[in-house]
């Protein structure tokens, strides 16, 4: 492997594990979060219904909880739309359940003349076979 292919791998395999470990279980934490704090604010509403200070306490936690969740589904939003735009569905997809059909060459790099492994760069190749005429890679 050159030093260049090195370099990918380890990019993409830190990649892979910011988004595993920290982006994804911070979106899905902040997201929970902000549906507690809004189901506390419609709980506080409710049971002060009688106090006007309550219920202005209860609105504002319903108001920040309804933010937090906009901001949330927005910022998981942009990423999905990144991750289609730049063609990575297939790897977040297969970054899931590595097993899953079609999986098997999507964490490969590109052989010596730019092919993708197992990629059918329109010559009629099967998928999965090397459409390149290298050598795969690994």
């Amino acid at each position: 492997m050159s030093p260049e292919e090195t370099v990918i791998a380890e990019a993409t395999s830190f990649v892979d594990k910011l988004n595993q470990i920290i982006i994804f279980p911070t979106i899905a934490l902040l997201t929970a979060v902000a549906f507690l704090i809004f189901v506390w604010g419609c709980f506080e509403y409710f049971i002060n219904a009688s106090n006007e200070e309550g219920r202005k306490k209860g609105v504002q936690n319903i108001t920040y909880g309804i933010i937090g969740l906009v901001v949330m589904v927005s910022a998981f939003s942009i990423l999905s739309i990144f991750t289609g735009t730049f063609g990575l569905g297939g790897e977040l997809r297969c970054a899931d359940d590595p097993t899953s059909g079609g999986c098997e060459n999507v964490f490969k790099l590109p052989d010596s003349s730019g092919t993708p492994p197992g990629g059918n760069s329109g010559g009629g190749t099967e998928p999965g076979g090397n459409s390149g005429g290298g050598t795969e890679p690994g």
